[in-house]
């Protein structure tokens, strides 16, 4: 049976095409080796599960560990109820691992854990499972935080925490893995059942875990070389790997998506067996409009949360810069869902969530009673198939003129690049797309990179800020426009001064032809 591209649950080498994360594996077995407990905490599909179980597959075949890999995924809440349920259950994971790994530990381990009733007793057995063995014991969980606003948990890791502290008098884990989506050396800590809650963490032991989870360029190119040699396809690996992190920036389950779909859906249409970059950027567009479980939990933690929207519209509208500091809380809580990145400053974490987010946002634009003015007729396609870039923005200055009212000012002022993208969309209307490119700098520039059947066009976006900038500015677009190999650019600019133009003008920059609309 061939390989294929896997996007749910975890990965095996035998069946799915993966990425050469060897160096990854190697720097987490060292913190394994050297006893660390830590946790793995990454989004959502992010390839923690496949981590585990291939690191567990690591220690096992060195044998010198005994791995417990296991996972609270599917115990139910009322099991984090009660002490003698959880303490029970708990003993009766490691017993049927042990019928696997550990045969000579099973009958004991399920015989435990009927008279496993308190935590007390919990962490004895413990003791008496590393005496009991030769090898090291090493402990994994994964889906750690499905119940870690209980205190029940709070008090398992207190007490995984205590043996740790006193692990030369008594006997435990040698090494703790934990993988999860929030990191729980955050949580609260209830000391007494009447005391109110502290930043006292009960895993504050933790090493920190610095292996970066992305995929890089050199790691994705293995999985497609792979994929080639298999299956005779014609590829530059090289360059499709860095293609596909252009888009991605290494997001796991982003790569192994698009390429699934390049390989069931886009390779089976064409005559020739052959992945190129036209077919990477169909992959990406038809990625865009679909709806996914992963693209779902982001639309939803944005919803969810009003602060983390906000900054993410300043981010991925606005353009705005400013410091990464992971004790912001929406920058924090951003982080945690994949959605933020520490780019030299706050950035979207890749250009796949970028254009999700602002389709979303501009999505929401169209339910405003403001957008049903926008003239969305006929006229913007020339006959060779080109799009009349000067009629629309022409006809978004005579909309926004429109509406520019006392009423309105505010809220133009504020939504005016997302009002233009949401104005651009039906223009397109299946025949192109729109990629959008922050700049970072104090013009706050927002490049919108548009096509429309064969044709590509700049526009760029962005806030007059005086005539010194202005200038500053047309330089940077000109260099743009050469690096993409175009010779006309436009301009839409946002004029926020309290008497306003309403003009055009034309201006040669470079041998550039810019066309530029005030608004």
């Amino acid at each position: 049976m061939a390989k294929k591209f896997n996007i749910t649950g975890r990965c095996y080498p035998a069946k799915h095409y993966m990425a050469d994360v060897s160096k990854k594996m190697a720097q987490i077995y060292t913190m394994v080796e050297e006893g660390d407990y830590f946790i793995i905490n990454r989004p959502r599909q992010y390839g923690k599960t496949t981590t585990l179980f291939t690191l567990s597959s690591m220690l096992i075949k060195s044998g010198d560990y005994l791995v417990f890999n296991t996972s609270f995924e599917g115990l139910g809440d009322s099991t984090f109820l009660d002490e003698a349920k959880f303490s029970e259950t708990f003993v009766l994971l490691l017993a049927e691992l042990a019928d696997i790994y550990a045969p000579e530990l099973s009958e004991w381990l399920h015989e435990a854990a009927s008279q496993t009733e308190t935590l007390k007793d919990l962490s004895r057995l413990v003791t008496d499972l590393v005496k009991k063995t030769a090898k090291k014991v090493v402990l994994m969980i994964d889906e750690v935080d499905k119940s870690s606003n209980n205190q029940l948990f709070i008090s398992f890791l207190a007490m995984l925490r205590q043996k740790y502290l006193a692990q030369d008098i008594f006997g435990t884990f040698h090494a703790v893995v934990l993988a999860g989506v929030h990191d729980v050396k955050s949580l609260k800590l209830k000391i007494r059942p009447n005391e109110e809650q502290k930043y006292n963490s009960p895993w504050n032991i933790a090493a920190e875990f610095k292996v970066d989870m992305n995929f890089n360029p050199s790691e994705i190119k293995p999985m497609l070389d792979d994929y080639v040699s298999e299956r005779g396809v014609k590829m530059d690996t090289s360059l499709m790997s860095e293609r596909l992190f252009y888009y991605t920036s290494g997001y796991p389950f982003l790569v192994c998506k698009l390429c699934k779909m390049l390989d069931e859906d886009i390779l089976p249409a064409k005559d020739v067996k052959e992945w190129t970059e036209s077919d990477l950027e169909k992959a990406v567009q038809r990625l865009l409009r679909e709806s996914n479980t992963n693209f779902d939990s982001l639309i939803k933690n944005l919803e969810n949360n009003k602060e983390l929207y906000e900054s993410v519209y300043s981010v991925a509208i606005d353009g705005e810069t400013r410091g990464f500091s992971i004790h912001n809380p929406s920058t924090n809580l951003g982080f945690i869902y994949g959605i933020f990145v520490d780019n030299n400053g706050l950035a979207i974490h890749n250009r796949i969530y970028r254009e999700v987010i602002v389709n979303y946002m501009t999505d929401k634009m169209h339910s405003l009673q403001l957008s049903k003015g926008i003239d969305f007729g006929g006229g913007y396609r020339n006959v060779d198939r080109s799009l009349n870039m000067e009629l629309v923005l022409t006809k978004f200055q005579a909309f926004m003129r429109e509406q520019y009212s006392k009423k309105d000012r505010d809220f133009l002022e504020r939504n005016g690049r997302l009002v233009f993208l949401a104005f651009v969309k039906p223009i397109l209307n299946g025949a192109g797309y729109d990629f959008k490119e922050p700049q970072i700098s104090e013009e706050r520039r927002l490049d919108v990179v548009l096509t429309y059947y064969e044709h590509k066009y700049i526009a760029e976006l962005k806030i007059w800020r005086g005539q010194e900038a202005h200038e500053e500015g047309l330089l940077q677009l000109a260099n743009y426009l050469d690096r993409q190999g175009l010779t006309d650019g436009y301009l839409l600019i946002f004029d926020h001064s309290s008497v306003k133009t309403w003009q055009t003008d034309r201006v040669v920059v470079k041998g550039k032809n810019i066309f530029m609309v005030w608004v």
